[in-house]
């Protein structure tokens, strides 16, 4: 049995990294790395994707950062899946253009189905990524600055017949805080959806997260404020994929 893929992020702002506390942009840590430069020394520790979020594009609803993605997507060879103001099937192709592997989507998905349930079946679900962001079990949109009365399933149960098999999950809660992760919820999903590949995402703290996220079966996990803050190191990520 594979051991669960540890997924490295990266957030933009402005062309910089950042990450954010619990999605507050008022709330933001800048680091000294270029997205390129982190991408980079990712593919060298011998990670095979990583996650990178737009936060411009999430919070103006267009891709605002496309010239990085095209500059990470030529300088780090390394699979991207991509979030962040993906509200047009026009920005979706862009971002395919400018060098993204996977498109994540997310306000669409919940407030525009049936133009979701048609990317899904014109892209793939091979390449179509549900990005769902969860604030006290309800999903929350527009760069997490709006709420709404619907759940997680009802969202997964609606898009199974078009085809749907990846499914990024954020606990806003515990997003930055170093808490570890929802570790009931994920297990939960998973378990009701085996044909859906999770990604665990939110709170991630230590290498003992990504163990127990991997002890119980869980296939992906996002780190981000983790690394930044040198609580997971590169070193121990290479070491992980070295015994996989």
């Amino acid at each position: 049995m594979s051991r669960i893929e540890i997924i490295p992020a990266i957030d933009i702002i402005e062309g910089r990294c950042v990450r954010l506390t619990q999605g507050d942009y008022a709330q933001k840590s800048v680091y000294d790395a270029s997205p390129v430069d982190m991408a980079k020394r990712f593919a060298d520790c011998g990670v095979k994707r990583i996650h990178v979020v737009d936060l411009d594009g999430a919070k103006s609803a267009s891709p605002q950062n496309l010239k990085t993605l095209e500059k990470i997507a030529y300088g780090a060879n390394v699979e991207i899946e991509w979030g962040g103001g993906i509200k047009s099937e026009e920005a979706l192709r862009s971002l395919f253009d400018y060098g993204a592997t996977y498109a994540i989507v997310g306000s669409v998905a919940a407030k525009k189905r049936e133009l979701f349930a048609e990317w899904l079946q014109t892209f793939g679900g091979d390449r179509i990524v549900l990005g769902t962001d969860l604030r006290d079990g309800k999903v929350s949109v527009n760069g997490w600055l709006e709420d709404m009365e619907l759940t997680i399933q009802e969202l997964i149960d609606g898009f199974l017949p078009h085809g749907l098999s990846q499914v990024i999950c954020t606990d806003i809660s515990r997003d930055g805080m170093l808490a570890g992760p929802s570790f009931d919820l994920y297990t939960q999903l998973q378990t009701s959806y085996d044909r859906v590949d999770f990604t665990v995402s939110g709170g991630i703290s230590s290498m003992h997260d990504i163990e127990k996220c991997d002890s119980l079966a869980l296939r992906k996990v996002i780190v981000g404020k983790a690394i930044y803050e040198n609580r997971i190191t590169l070193k121990d990520i290479e070491q992980w994929l070295l015994n996989v």
